[in-house]
């Protein structure tokens, strides 16, 4: 790669999937007092910030965890995510502006809900959006995401960023007919729940 293609530009993109918290679950290792270790191990529990002060030996934590990663998403699901970009050089940025779209193979969808038009970025100042989107194909989906600003020179630059994710099917249907003596037919139908938490049907 040559130095030319690596641009340095004047704003970040910042890109985050809004699902529901998880909390933040400490390690357990406990022993007995009378062996060797003794009360080491209890102690750290003690000291451990994510543990549950006098409850330090249940897998319960106290704080919340952002989202590590897109994780799965499902047919059906809402998607929602939060798009910032943010200056983070030491004089304004002119023209900003924030678009983004969802590719899947059938179709791309613009997800952007902001109607005004580029704004200036001041130092240290953000403009972000927050998009929600209900997922209805399956397969590969692609968030594209494009910032457009002016450079120093006058000039508009742009630059985009990918976020690939799979849309999977949330339950799992089979079928069987059964005949009876009566001539009547029954379907038994089974229905397995493969996602990673409860549905309520």
């Amino acid at each position: 790669m040559d130095n030319k293609d690596l641009v340095e530009h004047l704003v970040a993109l910042k890109v985050m999937r809004l699902t529901k918290p998880a909390l933040v679950s400490p390690k357990i290792v406990t022993c007995d007092f009378k062996d060797l270790p003794g009360n080491i191990l209890n102690n750290y529990l003690k000291d451990d910030a994510t543990a549950v002060v006098q409850m330090e030996t249940l897998m319960a934590g106290q704080f919340l965890l952002l989202p590590q990663s897109f994780g799965n998403i499902y047919l059906g699901e809402t998607f929602s995510c939060y798009v910032c970009v943010h200056n983070e050089t030491n004089q304004p940025v002119q023209s900003v502006s924030i678009k983004a779209d969802l590719q899947t193979s059938l179709q791309r969808v613009p997800l952007t809900t902001q109607n005004h038009s580029p704004i200036m970025l001041d130092v240290d100042e953000t403009l972000s959006d927050v998009i929600h989107h209900e997922v209805k194909d399956l397969g590969t989906h692609i968030l594209v995401c494009e910032v457009t600003y002016m450079s120093n020179y006058n000039t508009l630059v742009s630059f985009r960023k990918f976020f690939k994710f799979e849309v999977m099917k949330p339950l799992d249907v089979k079928t069987k007919f059964c005949n009876v003596e009566s001539d009547d037919v029954f379907l038994e139908a089974q229905v397995q729940n493969i996602t990673s938490g409860p549905i309520i049907l």
